[in-house]
């Protein structure tokens, strides 16, 4: 049973991935479908328990992520998301995921900053404010609107996490 558990997450991992990367979108109708169906494997294969661990994975996960949501700087896709590989693997799982998609996420965002246009005046501007905190002027920075609409595929870095944490943890179906 833990072999099609951790098949159909994989599955979702690669669809989630595929969707974010083209649409920047996460669909509830990957989602909530293999929600369902995990919660309803972990149910008949370990009964009270099992329904126990994949509710309270679910619940970390989502609470991992709820803050940023809240704060406007994540999709509500990216939260269930997390919260689904909590529902499927459990709670030190999902903790793990978290911790080394938070690495690929810092990976990514760096990336997104770098390879922008645009890229050396936002340099110049930040090594004018620091030089300018040391010396005790305060220089704001001068950010383009177009950089608050930034965007990148943090389903990327959850699925990542994911397969970092697979990997690691000697799991492997590949």
């Amino acid at each position: 049973m833990s072999i099609m558990i951790d098949l159909l997450l994989w599955g979702v991992l690669i669809v989630c991935v595929i969707t974010d990367l083209r649409e920047r979108r996460i669909y509830n109708k990957v989602i909530y479908p293999a929600l369902v169906i995990t919660i309803t494997l972990h149910l008949i294969d370990s009964g009270f328990y099992g329904l126990l661990m994949s509710v309270q994975g679910f619940a970390i996960g989502m609470a991992l992520l709820l803050i940023p949501y809240l704060l406007g700087g994540i999709g509500a896709g990216d939260v269930k998301l997390l919260a689904l590989i909590g529902a499927v693997k459990g709670t030190m799982f999902v903790l793990i995921t978290a911790v080394y998609m938070a690495l690929i996420g810092g990976v990514l965002a760096l990336g997104v900053l770098l390879f922008r246009r645009g890229v050396l005046v936002r340099l110049k501007n930040i090594f004018y404010s620091l030089g300018g905190l040391r010396s005790g002027v305060k220089i704001p920075l001068a950010i383009a609107k177009d950089d608050y609409k930034a965007t990148y595929p943090y389903g990327l870095a959850i699925a990542g996490g994911a397969a970092l944490s697979f990997m690691l943890s000697g799991v492997s179906l590949f």
